[in-house]
Order: structure tokens, then C-alpha cells, then sequence
């Protein structure tokens, strides 16, 4: 069976899901080692105010995929330089954060692998964007505020800071950075996929973040922001596994489990997870609210992305994106195993 032919085969729950209504469009993007790749298209870029079929230019919003194509790599090339220790305070890059305060705040304390790992006390959750529409003044509200402590949580909070850590670093904005083909923050350089038709903007969202916080920040925070294409995503992928993206040392910082399944920016394969039952132990991955994906399976050597625009034009529905995931993510697998036997 051919890379071609094994896309395709893994390709049948999303194209199930852009059949029955429940997605409008769909991209599944397959790569190996090798540079062996395939794409498979399916349904529509967007549905409202105007239909636009999907095709292979188009970008898409990758919102916290973000994260680890954009934000994790550059810090960790920044480490590999020996700009940073990931072991250090956030203050060595950030010496203004909490510096009202900087005996006891503990904002202060906390490392750059704290925020990779998401091991910090930050909310799940904060409306920066309600706060005011100057992105210098809520960079500011976000290093000065005093942050209700809970339990670790996923929070976007933890990349805002280590993309200001980024800006202070570099002296430039994270947009700035060389991301390779086919990846770029906002807007994109091509034809866009249509998200959410946005109450806070009052327009339907293309070729802009959708996300609120990215927006009112600027859209090239550190959480989100990203666009790309699905050969973009894969041109990454292929990077990482060929070894030449990052070192092996910073390789082992994504590869490795540090908090839970979490490793630096990424997720390890767990029980229950979006990348299904049936890859390796060795696999990563992670995921995007606007219905977007990607995981790397070091041991088999491949690549996938799932790239869809499940919040078009309303995210308030049942896109069953959560079970399509980790559907896809069997059916590659089975679909690669059966190509090898």
C-alpha cells in the first residue's frame, strides 16, 4: 500500500464527518521520516456569508497547535543557544514581572519549564481581551496582575508569558521569527478557512485569529495565532522527525513525559487521549480549539495532521471533533501497519 493509499484509507472518519454535516471541511496530512507525504481534502473552506471549497492552499487557524510549532520550538532553540535555562526564572528574561512585589510574588519564582509544562497555578481560563484593546497595555496587565492561585491546569497564560519572554529576549515580535513555508502568523499570505462567526467583532472570522485573547494582544502572542497550510504543518513535522528542527537534547525535552503525560509544550500519549489508542508510547501531539491537530509517532516514524474548521461558523455545536481525533489517529495507524506488513 502506498503512503497515498494509506492516507486515504485513514482519511474515512473525517470525510464521514464533513458528509454528515457535523465539520464543514477537513485536511488530513500524512508524512514519514523519509519525506514520503500525502493530503487528503474533503468539504468546504467556509460556508457563510459566501461557500468556498476547501483546497490545499488554503490556511488555517491553528490556534494552540501555536504552541508547540511556534512557541516551544523557539524557546528551546533560545536554550540551545544558551540564552536561557529552562530551569531558570522567567525573571531572567522578564525582570519587570510582578515588580511591585518582588520579595513574595510568586509569579516571580516560576521557570520556563513551569510554563512548558503547563506546572504553574495560573486559571484555565482568563477574558484578557475584556480588560481593554491595547495589546502593549495588557502585555503589562498580564506581567503586573496578581493571579488567583489553583491547582496546575492547561492555561494559555503560561505561553502569553514565555511569548513575552520571546519578545524581551529577542527584541522582536514572535511573527518575526523564520517559521519555514506554508506557516505564518496572521493574516495569512493566501486564501483562508472561515472560523467563528464572532459576537465580540461582529463578523465572521477569516485570515484573523480567532481567538480573543491573540486578537487583543496583537495576534502573535505566545498561545496562538498561527496560521498555516497542511503542507506547512507537515513541512514541520517532517522536521522534527528527520532530527533537524532541534537538537537531540531539546528533542528529548518534547519526547520525554516531566508533568503527567505532559512534556515541554507537548503531550505524551495517555489513555483517553486525541491521538487514539493504537500509536506508540513514543508518540506527541497537540491540539487546537478551532479544531486542529498534530502528532508525531518517533517510533513508527510518521506524522499526521488534522486540520478542520469545526468552529464555522458557531463553536456552540456538537462538531464531534472529540471523538474524530482520536478515530483518525487509529486509522493511520492501522492504515500505516497494514503499508508495512
Amino acid at each position: 500500500m502506498s503512503i497515498e493509499s494509506a492516507c486515504r484509507e485513514a482519511f474515512a472518519p473525517a470525510r464521514a464527518a464533513v458528509e454528515s454535516g457535523r465539520i464543514p471541511g477537513a485536511a488530513l496530512g500524512l508524512v514519514a521520516r523519509d519525506g514520503a507525504s500525502a493530503i487528503e481534502l474533503a468539504g468546504m473552506a467556509s460556508l457563510v456569508p459566501e461557500p468556498e471549497v476547501l483546497t490545499r492552499a488554503h490556511w488555517f487557524d491553528l490556534a494552540s497547535v501555536s504552541k508547540v510549532v511556534a512557541t516551544t520550538t523557539m524557546i528551546l532553540k533560545l536554550a540551545e543557544a544558551g540564552r536561557i535555562d529552562l530551569d531558570r526564572p522567567l525573571t531572567d528574561a522578564i525582570p519587570d514581572l510582578r515588580q511591585y512585589d518582588v520579595a513574595g510574588a510568586a509569579e516571580r519564582r516560576l521557570t520556563f519549564r513551569d510554563c512548558l509544562v503547563h506546572r504553574t497555578f495560573f486559571p484555565a481560563v482568563e477574558p484578557i481581551y475584556t480588560y481593554g484593546d491595547d495589546p502593549a497595555r495588557l502585555r503589562a496587565f498580564v506581567l503586573q496582575r496578581e493571579w488567583r492561585h489553583g491547582p496546575p491546569v492547561y492555561s494559555d497564560i503560561n505561553f502569553i508569558l514565555l511569548g513575552i519572554a520571546i519578545e524581551r529576549l529577542t527584541g522582536a515580535s514572535l511573527a518575526d521569527w523564520p517559521l519555514g513555508e506554508g506557516l505564518s502568523f496572521g493574516p495569512p499570505p493566501g486564501p483562508a478557512v472561515a472560523t467563528e462567526m464572532c459576537s465580540w467583532r461582529g463578523r465572521v472570522l477569516k485570515g484573523e485569529v480567532h481567538d480573543e485573547n491573540a486578537f487583543a494582544l496583537g495576534g502573535a502572542p505566545g498561545h496562538a495565532g498561527l496560521f498555516g497550510t497542511v503542507d506547512g504543518v507537515l513541512g514541520f513535522a517532517r522536521a522534527m522527525l528527520d532530527g533537524s528542527i532541534l537538537s537531540a537534547a531539546m528533542l528529548d525535552e518534547v519526547r520525554s513525559a516531566q508533568e503527567g503525560h505532559r512534556t515541554c509544550g507537548w503531550e505524551r500519549a495517555f489513555p483517553g487521549w486525541s491521538g487514539g489508542t493504537a500509536c506508540s508510547a513514543a508518540t506527541i501531539g497537540h491540539t487546537g480549539f478551532t479544531g486542529t491537530g498534530l502528532w508525531i509517532d518517533f517510533d513508527r516514524g510518521i506524522a499526521w495532521t488534522l486540520l478542520t474548521n469545526r468552529v464555522h461558523p458557531t463553536r456552540h455545536a456538537d462538531s464531534g471533533i472529540f471523538e474524530l481525533r482520536p478515530a483518525t489517529g487509529d486509522a493511520v495507524i492501522a492504515a500505516w501497519d497494514a503499508r508495512e506488513e
